[in-house]
């Protein structure tokens, strides 16, 4: 059987079967996402730890981020990721157990979600780079990456609904509890793969680890197309996802929701990045995108001023899906303009730098937390928009100037072919 031009990556047996296991492990992230979300401001009742939680998950990878990549250059992949996974789904079943006992508290929430970031450190840009591998053709590489968004998000649509009923039914420690099961489905996939023994020059072996790190950074400098992309990540990391941040005040304190309510506004955001994520599976190649990149930063924007301003829940729905539609099309966007240029001898470091500038979430988040304590949700929403749209303006203005093509010098006067 042969897949479609849109679903072309899953021609590859190692995709597929990475496919199929990271789907379910996904759904039971996005679970444990919204569990934990409603979980800690239950127990604090103050918005501040909501931008902490993610901050205190984030951080690691913010300051790791390179060195996780350095990882995935060094040591075989899949290897790699099947230990990384294991520690995974050990952290998921110490929340899972500590919270349905009732020993769960704000400080073992933080310091186990602290816990689960060192890992993302390492396995979020092994994860990235490790998919090159997966294929069997390296033409199919923006479709594995636009197809796993597209995994991704659908997980994000449907992950956070499921939760807010289990949460509601029996409480958060089984969202843990199926989290935590959840991963048996990818360490058994990537258990199943054969793929080829990727050797790595012998100059490259004989590095010291920090020389190697050196030389990602040195790569990145010399290419101007790459930075166009680190940079903007970073900022829309920062400021982009203030109303998800915030979602559990809006449910509960201004609309007079429960987790059912904040479920559905988790899942309305991954309504919207499924769309733009399968926009970018139908895409047959890199070119164009960013023009597209550029909107989604001004999707961002405009949904999160529309979701400072309205006073009604149904419109503040509609907001929220442009703010996954556009956080998709910047981050899975830039992602793939990112991976069809990078070597694959850096891919690893390159994507650690990748997931250094998406490490700025948490800062994010943490600001979001502290503004919204002091000047409520709606004005610290209001001030995360326009930040949005000033990433938006400075990747357009990169890409122009990346792509700016000076005219011709006039050529010199032919000789008058009059006779004196």
């Amino acid at each position: 059987m042969r897949f479609p031009l849109s679903l072309r990556a899953l021609n590859s047996a190692n995709y597929r079967l990475f496919f199929v296991g990271q789907g379910f492990s996904l759904l039971g992230n996005w679970m444990t996402l919204t569990a934990s979300a409603w979980l800690i401001y239950e127990l604090s009742n103050n918005p501040f730890y909501l931008g902490f939680l993610p901050f205190a998950n984030q951080l690691p990878v913010l300051l790791l981020g390179p060195l996780g990549g350095l990882l995935g250059d060094r040591f075989p992949r899949q290897r790699l990721m099947w230990w990384l996974n294991c520690l995974c789904a050990a952290q998921a079943s110490a929340l899972a157990v500590l919270t349905l006992i009732g020993e769960i508290t704000v400080e073992r929430l933080l310091l186990l979600v602290t816990i689960r970031g060192f890992i993302n450190a390492a396995e979020f840009p092994t994860r990235q780079s490790f998919i090159v591998d997966l294929v069997d053709r390296k033409e199919d590489l923006p479709n594995a990456i636009a197809l796993n968004s597209s995994l991704f998000n659908a997980s994000r649509l449907i992950g956070p609904a499921i939760a807010g009923i289990v949460i509601a039914a029996w409480g958060p420690g089984v969202c843990y509890l199926i989290d935590a099961t959840s991963y048996a489905a990818i360490l058994t996939s990537i258990l199943a793969m054969r793929l080829p023994r990727r050797r790595r020059p012998k100059s490259d072996r004989r590095n010291h680890p920090f020389t190697d790190l050196r030389i990602g950074f040195k790569y990145v400098r010399r290419h101007k197309s790459l930075q166009s992309s680190l940079i903007m990540v970073p900022m829309i990391a920062f400021a982009g996802f203030a109303s998800g941040t915030l979602a559990p005040v809006f449910a509960r304190d201004i609309y007079g929701g429960d987790s059912k309510t904040l479920g559905i506004m988790f899942s309305i955001v991954g309504a919207g990045a499924l769309i733009s994520a399968v926009m970018l599976a139908r895409r047959p190649s890199p070119e164009g995108l960013p023009s597209w990149i550029a909107i989604g930063a001004g999707a961002i924007a405009l949904g999160q001023l529309g979701v400072a301003i309205s006073p009604w829940y149904y419109p503040t729905l509609i907001c929220m899906m442009a703010t996954g539609f556009g956080a998709v099309l910047c981050m899975a966007g830039n992602n793939t303009l990112i991976q069809s240029q990078v070597a694959d001898d850096k891919r690893s470091r390159v994507m650690g730098l990748f997931a250094m500038g998406q490490g700025m979430f948490p800062l994010g988040s943490l600001a979001a937390g502290s503004l919204a304590a002091t000047i409520g949700p709606r004005w610290t929403v209001a001030i995360a928009a326009v930040a949005t749209a000033a990433a938006g303006l400075q990747f357009v203005r990169a890409r122009r100037n990346l792509h700016h093509i000076r005219p011709p010098r006039r050529p010199p006067p032919l000789p008058s072919d009059s006779v004196a």
